[in-house]
């Protein structure tokens, strides 16, 4: 059985035969499975209405716990983005009475931002398809498959300091994974 990158990589090993390629087979497995994925999930997502990292918005609120309210800074560096990319994100769910922006109650030159009820409703709701959706794609895989990809991802994701929680307390970090 041969993939797309078998023969990317058996182009490159006529093409550069001094070329060591093997880690492509790893790396171009997981962008293009993150393409395929990406796919999926916005196939998923598209009878929720919400453009591209919304979700992502919507999911970390969520997972914060009750009362599902996080400052924009926390936000941004959690999903790795931009805090302007954050700025646009925020301001499409707030005119979609997704979430609000309000007065940080210890800081009131700071804000904060709220899932509303309407928010939390639809965020539950997407997240349903999109475990759902995860779940039909890992389909194919054992249980214990699926226990040695997670625990090689780890590994993976290790070689990178930010990415090692352990010293921090679960609710200190509020990255994303949804």
């Amino acid at each position: 059985m041969q993939d797309h990158v078998d023969f990317v990589v058996g182009q490159w090993s006529r093409a550069m035969p001094e070329l060591d390629a093997s880690s492509m087979k790893i790396f171009g497995r997981m962008l293009r499975l993150m393409k395929h994925l990406g796919k999926e999930r916005a196939q998923a997502m598209a009878q929720f209405g919400f453009r591209e990292g919304e979700f992502d918005v919507l999911a970390t609120l969520r997972r914060a716990g009750e009362p599902y309210c996080l400052s924009p800074t926390q936000l941004y560096k959690s999903l790795l983005i931009t805090s302007g990319a954050m700025t646009n994100r925020l301001s499409h769910l707030e005119q979609l009475g997704l979430i609000r922006r309000i007065a940080d109650p210890d800081d009131k030159r700071s804000t904060l931002v709220r899932l509303t009820p309407h928010g939390q409703e639809r965020i539950e709701q997407a997240l349903i398809v999109h475990t759902q959706t995860q779940n039909a794609l890992l389909s194919n895989l054992s249980d214990a498959q699926r226990t040695q990809l997670e625990s090689l991802l780890r590994e993976l994701l290790m070689k990178f300091p930010s990415e090692d929680l352990s010293d921090r307390s679960p609710s200190a970090d509020n990255t994303n994974t949804a």
